[in-house]
């Protein structure tokens, strides 16, 4: 009896598991596969296709209720798919919402309309069905599933207000066993395609880490160097030389201190979706203060723009080295936000914020730099989206967040153009560790 309980425990653990990593924490994909070619053949197959069915469901092979009003309708609703905002960014949140309205319109909407109004004759069924597994194909398997329950909904409402046949399918238990059979079809292809590119998404980090570790021998060499150079330094050598020697050492140390910290944040970004969950108690004051002391600055000039501003300090529970890589990664993004302003760096110009507020524990990191469009905004966590051209492989951000949200945190963005940036995490305050005090501002 004990060990059926265990099992039963692991399987209701296992399950939740994959509820929170495939269901709630994935990210949506309102557009699979998404590129500007998809979009224009989809658009012109759709305008075309609309006008190609209706001759031949009401000349060539003639059904019931084909209307060319309909049809000319859902053909203008296929050009939302070409639209040039939709076209020039794919990826973007507000492509995302046209798509999903624009296909939610064109699939479940419009082909559960027609099924109500045909009775669900054959050339219906087998067209719902047809639908159903090209909805699947074309979105998010959430999106999918959720599209065709308000969908059909909406259609099977649209097909009685309009009339449609009132004695319904004449065979209505197999009809509701081929769309049960395609509709399971459709979710199992779903959620087999994530799970592929989820995969796939876990292989490539895997592949970064590797070639990011296997980048420390030749580093460990160029870092024996430097040492060789010091201790020439240390011979009988003239004080230009000596000056010369010491200064070309140091700038190979600090190379190869911006390389490893580099490595570490790619290492980090391997695990982006298999993340440790530690519960270790964390001091706040005392993790930011050991990150900004740590940092790899380029200059001194970066290095006196930073001020840390202790509040008051709390207690949370997370990993350690993981929180230490995100304020590292908020870090860097404001140091370049900083170096790409117009100005030299002032001090002050970054900020690193230790509080408490409305019962939560903040660390919010500020800068003075050049902002975040609005439109940038709402997309800057998701995977390998960057704002810095050619600078950053977008993953940066999508590890904060996993590391904030796998402590039951949040972690936000306020920034306004030209006016600089405040990113704030927000964690359960915990009381496994020393009690949130005043500290002293560094």
């Amino acid at each position: 009896m004990r060990l059926d309980r265990l099992q039963l425990k692991n399987t209701l653990t296992r399950w939740r598991q994959w509820w929170h990593d495939d269901v709630v924490d994935a990210p949506f994909e309102p557009i699979l596969h998404p590129s500007s070619q998809r979009l224009l053949w989809i658009g012109v197959f759709t305008f075309a296709g609309h006008m190609l069915f209706y001759w031949m469901w009401a000349h060539a092979l003639p059904q019931p209720h084909e209307n060319l009003l309909a049809r000319l309708f859902m053909a203008l609703t296929a050009l939302i798919y070409l639209m040039p905002g939709l076209r020039r960014d794919p990826t973007s949140a507000s492509s995302g919402r046209w798509f999903t309205l624009a296909t939610w319109i064109q699939l479940p909407w419009f082909f559960t309309w027609m099924y109500g109004m045909n009775g669900g004759n054959p050339v219906w069924l087998g067209s719902f069905v047809a639908m159903v597994l090209i909805y699947y194909h074309a979105t998010d398997w959430r999106i999918a599933t959720l599209g065709l329950i308000t969908g059909g909904g909406a259609g099977l409402m649209t097909s009685h207000l309009l009339g449609g046949v009132a004695h319904g399918p004449q065979q209505p238990l197999a009809n509701l066993v081929v769309i049960g059979f395609a509709w399971s079809m459709g979710l199992m292809l779903g959620l087999s395609s994530a799970n592929l590119r989820r995969a796939r998404l876990i292989n490539t980090l895997s592949t970064m880490g590797v070639m990011a570790h296997e980048l420390r021998t030749p580093l460990a060499t160029v870092n024996l160097m430097g040492d060789v150079l010091r201790n020439l330094s240390q011979n009988d050598v003239g004080d230009a030389k000596r000056k010369k020697f010491e200064e070309l050492a140091t700038r190979l140390q600090n190379l190869v201190r911006s390389m490893n910290r580099q490595i570490d944040t790619q290492i980090s970004n391997a695990q982006l979706l298999r993340l440790p969950r530690e519960n270790l108690p964390i001091q706040a004051a005392e993790l930011v203060h050991e990150v900004v002391a740590n940092y790899p600055y380029r200059s001194s000039r970066e290095r006196d723009c930073v001020r840390v501003q202790v509040q008051q300090d709390f207690c949370f529970t997370g990993s350690r080295a993981m929180f230490a890589q995100v304020i590292t990664n908020l870090l860097k993004n404001a140091l370049h936000a900083l170096a790409s302003a117009s100005n030299a760096p002032q001090p002050g110009d970054l900020r690193v914020d230790v509080g408490v507020h409305h019962g939560k524990g903040r660390i919010a990191v500020s800068d003075d730099g050049i902002g975040i469009s609005h439109e940038l905004q709402s997309r800057i966590f998701e995977p390998f989206y960057s704002t810095q051209a050619g600078a950053g492989n977008g993953l940066g951000l999508t590890f904060c967040k996993n590391v904030v949200e796998a402590a039951h945190g949040r972690i936000s963005v306020h920034s306004e153009p030209g006016l600089g940036a405040v990113f704030m995490i927000d964690l359960p305050l915990s009381t496994t560790g020393s009690p949130a005090r005043p500290a002293p501002t560094a």
